[in-house]
């Protein structure tokens, strides 16, 4: 049987390509590196687009200016779309502040899970790892989404996840509950 990967073409055995969102700070990372953990230790190919990871190599010196974040993300669905047709499950693991971005990968691809890692602004605030809250109350970073840039709830996710509630292996286990209902897992 012919599965389809991106919209209009065709690969023997598509992968799937999910999208993890949320807040800066909500566990988007936490979550992806242990999703792709354990659907490798259940055999399953998969590689995570971290969004800060490629920013460092794509925008070495990065303005998130508006055009430049529709061009990163384009960016994004266009490797995920490289790596899906060619039978590898993709974790896009990137805020995407913006849901036209990521109605972009959802338009693409058939094969399409959008995670709401959510999380209230406060908790983000506290957790704060990169410092990134502080810096946007101080005024070195302008355009932090959800404080200064809006950051657009996802409207209908196929998976949600409150990390505020539930402990990292909890979220996994809810994520790869979720591809089991899709029936992207065994």
């Amino acid at each position: 049987m012919k599965v389809m990967t991106e919209k209009g073409r065709g690969s023997r055995e598509a992968g799937w390509v999910m999208w993890v969102t949320g807040l800066p700070s909500s566990g988007k990372s936490t979550l992806a590196r242990g999703v792709a953990e354990r659907l490798r230790r259940l055999g399953v190919q998969v590689e995570v687009l971290e969004s800060d990871e490629l920013r460092r190599v794509l925008t070495p010196n990065p303005s998130y200016s508006e055009e430049e974040r529709r061009w990163f993300y384009g960016v994004l669905v266009y490797m995920a779309g490289l790596l899906a047709r060619n039978g590898v499950n993709v974790i896009i693991d990137a805020t995407g502040n913006r849901r036209i971005y990521r109605d972009l990968a959802r338009r693409k691809f058939e094969r399409f899970v959008e995670v709401y890692v959510r999380c209230p602004l406060e908790v983000c605030m506290r957790r704060d790892v990169k410092g990134l809250y502080r810096k946007a109350l101080e005024g070195v970073v302008k355009t932090l989404p959800g404080l200064q840039t809006p950051y657009e709830e996802p409207r209908n996710p196929e998976i949600t996840v409150d990390t505020d509630r539930l402990s990292p292996e909890e979220s996994v286990e809810t994520v790869l509950d979720g591809l089991r209902s899709l029936g992207y897992l065994k």
